[in-house]
């Protein structure tokens, strides 16, 4: 099942932004993940949101809204997880689960052919984004049957960080082009705002 839906994981934090939803602060004229929805929409089957609290806020972008499945605020795994177990109950016919942060406004319009590419032609378990020779493990496809294995490793394990758990499994890296600029940039801070907005990194 080569079919491929999305998750975008928005239930961070943002402490380094100050707290709130960093996901709806603007840039240009729309919030980050609005930017994150336009270049990955195209790209996937069907697309949800990951976030807790009050879904009402997402409304607008005509998404379904998931909170984790697991309590306790236990990272961006709990909210692969989430999509994981969306895709087994809501798209059965769906293979992988692409995973990307509400925070990198700039994901490139190829990623998922490229990510699906490396993991069947690399004969792999998952396909991880790199640029500037960096890993983006929060950036990956994820095939539908890791749901099991991954709530037990949460749960029973207390693993929490996404290469503690993808270390277990053959990972296909594909490098980005990041020139003019890092697709993978992420907007931490109001000064990862400003840049972005300036267009300089």
């Amino acid at each position: 099942m080569n079919i491929v839906a999305g998750v975008i994981l928005a239930g961070g934090k943002s402490l380094r932004m100050g707290g709130g939803d960093k996901s709806l602060v603007m840039l240009g004229d729309k919030p980050l993940i609005a930017h994150v929805i336009e270049r990955v929409r195209p790209q996937v089957a069907d697309l949800i949101i990951n976030a807790g609290g009050n879904a009402e806020r997402f409304g607008d972008f005509g998404l379904d809204v998931l909170a984790d499945t697991i309590g306790g605020r236990v990272g961006p795994l709990a909210g692969v997880l989430t999509g994981l177990e969306w895709l087994a109950e809501k798209r059965p016919d769906a293979g992988w689960l692409l995973s990307v942060p509400a925070d990198t406004p700039f994901l490139p319009p190829d990623l998922v052919r490229r990510l699906t590419d490396a993991l069947i032609d690399g004969k792999a378990d998952m396909a991880c984004a790199k640029s500037l020779d960096r890993s983006h493990p929060v950036i990956s496809i994820w095939p539908s049957t890791m749901a099991g294995d991954l709530r037990r490793a949460i749960v029973d394990e207390g693993v929490r960080k996404v290469r503690a758990w993808t270390a277990r499994y053959r990972i296909a890296h594909v490098e980005f082009n990041a020139a003019p600029v890092d697709p993978f940039f992420n907007v931490n801070r109001p000064e990862d705002l400003a840049a972005a907005e300036a267009g300089v990194f």
